[in-house]
């Protein structure tokens, strides 16, 4: 395997031994079809970043660490690359860490494996539970600022919070399908992919909160665990929907939107009103059908400028003031903002 870089660092990039890489980039038996990829992900994202690498200024290495669907760390990592640019002459280097499900001892050893091993910051989309939170301690506690993506830990000691505001998202949910019925009832299938994620349950809270509120003739059915991947999701879906002929409306938290459409046209049900989270390449696709009504986006750039902000400032410790809260845009096919 071609390259022109030092092992430590094509282990460093890819989370892997040297031991590894080695037997990786001597063509070794034994390894994984997985790793020899993490190691050829790792040498194009070196290759990527030596681009300019000959600009003087500081050089910051972060590890971003996500579960989340593919089709979501996609676009996150587009706009994490994106970004990069924008802060030279200070150089960060971004080693992705993603996966659609981790066990949660999965997701606390590796960040434990990242503070030992050494970094800059952290940015991290991870569920809300106590373990996770007792990770990020031990990070801060290095020196080591975390920062939450989309999805916060307000009773950690991350350093910031950078996404949307997740509540006001699920009230404007609420409007956007409250005003549609128009003081008739209705049904909403709501979805999420875990109820573990802070991000996930805000936006139900402020979605059931203006239903209840204003639109007390709509109700709710929801549906969980499917993790936005598309079987999961998409078995689930055609379960509620089979069990209750009254669902007429989706409000989509959690993603797999295209199996949770399968799911209703197999049972030959319409859908009055769909609206979804992330301008993602799915959803753009679907929105541009006309397949789904609305897609409430905030801009992912916007939010890795703020994450590469707190780390640069390496925030203070806690705080659920350490807030950069992106904006959350109501996108329709007529106004759908350019990719990139």
């Amino acid at each position: 395997m071609a390259h022109r870089f030092l092992v430590k660092d094509i282990a460093f990039q890819a989370g892997l031994s040297t031991a590894t890489v080695d037997r990786v980039l001597n063509g070794r038996s034994g390894v994984r079809h997985q790793t020899t990829m993490r190691v050829q992900a790792a040498i194009a994202e070196l290759e990527k970043q030596q681009i300019g690498g000959e600009v003087s200024g500081r050089k910051l290495a972060i590890d971003v660490v996500m579960e989340t669907p593919e089709r979501f760390s996609t676009a996150v990592r587009d706009a994490f690359e994106a970004e990069v640019a924008t802060f030279l002459p200070t150089v960060f280097r971004c080693r992705f860490h993603f996966a659609e499900v981790m066990k949660q001892a999965e997701l606390v050893q590796l960040l434990d494996r990242i503070r030992l091993r050494g970094t800059n910051g952290i940015v991290l989309k991870a569920p809300d539970v106590p373990e996770v939170a007792a990770a990020v301690s031990r990070a801060t506690d290095a020196g080591i600022p975390v920062v939450t993506l989309v999805t916060d830990l307000p009773n950690s000691s991350r350093s910031a919070y950078a996404g949307a505001d997740n509540r006001a998202a699920g009230e404007t949910a609420a409007y956007l399908i409250g005003e549609h019925f128009d003081k008739a009832p209705g049904r909403v299938l709501v979805t999420l992919s875990s109820g573990r994620f802070r991000g996930e349950e805000e936006r139900e809270i402020g979605f059931r909160r203006v239903l209840r509120e204003r639109y007390p003739l709509i109700s709710v059915t929801e549906i969980s665990e499917g993790h936005g991947t598309d079987v999961a999701t998409g078995t689930l879906a055609a379960r509620a929907i089979a069990a209750d002929p009254a669902i007429n409306a989706v409000y989509s938290i959690g993603g797999g939107n295209r199996a949770v459409l399968a799911a209703f046209e197999a049972a030959q049900r319409p859908v009055r009103i769909f609206v979804a989270h992330d301008l993602d390449a799915d959803n753009r696709a679907l929105l541009t059908a006309r397949k789904i009504s609305f897609v409430l986006h905030h801009d992912l750039r916007t939010d890795a400028r703020s994450a590469f902000r707190a780390v640069m400032s390496r925030s203070a410790r806690g705080g659920i003031a350490a807030r950069a809260l992106s904006s959350v845009e109501i996108v329709t096919p007529y106004n759908m903002p350019a990719m990139g």
